[in-house]
């Protein structure tokens, strides 16, 4: 599931238990810039991850080689030969820009948009388009769900109920945790 609609359907999914406040949800894949931090925690995360950007501020050319000890650019690498061409104070002073310049923009569109907080940020005050001359806020995309409706059957949203029917708390998949 995309990130957008799965932190949208887990956010949605605490707050119909009742158990949001008690759990923290983090925001991470393709989160690079401060409008991405933005759009992330208006659909519900707490906080953001930014993993692929901050590779590439270190220098990362996504050669895929990861995982084989072979980084071209000695990133992602414990070869001596190849970590050796790593300029360590110059890629610190990179990164440093980097998250220092991201989070300034973050700090601007929130400020922009009026807000002394980013726990002030909402689906509504976001917009996508989504077709040909039509654009919708991301609460009208992702509708909100009132607290505690998932505890009960009879307040459980229209939309919400074919997954709530489904759902067994004895179960997940083909483990069955009360056997």
């Amino acid at each position: 599931m995309p990130l957008d609609d799965a932190l949208s359907f887990a956010h949605q999914a605490l707050t119909g238990f009742g158990l949001r406040k008690d759990i923290r949800l983090i925001a991470s894949g393709r989160v690079a810039t401060g409008f991405d931090m933005v759009r992330k925690l208006a659909i519900g995360a707490d906080m953001c991850n930014a993993a692929r950007a901050m590779m590439m501020s270190v220098g990362c050319i996504q050669s895929r080689q990861c995982n084989k000890n072979t980084c071209p650019v000695g990133v992602a690498t414990t070869n001596p030969r190849l970590y050796k061409m790593l300029d360590v104070e110059d890629k610190a002073q990179r990164v440093r820009n980097y998250h220092h310049n991201t989070i300034r923009s973050f700090r601007s569109i929130v400020g922009a948009m009026g807000m002394d907080n980013p726990s002030q940020l909402h689906g509504y005050q976001i917009y996508r388009r989504v077709g040909p001359g039509l654009v919708k806020s991301y609460e009208e995309i992702y509708p909100p769900i009132p607290a505690g409706c998932l505890l009960d059957e009879d307040s459980v949203p229209s939309d919400w109920l074919r997954i709530w029917r489904r759902a067994n708390p004895d179960q997940f998949g083909d483990i069955n945790f009360a056997a």
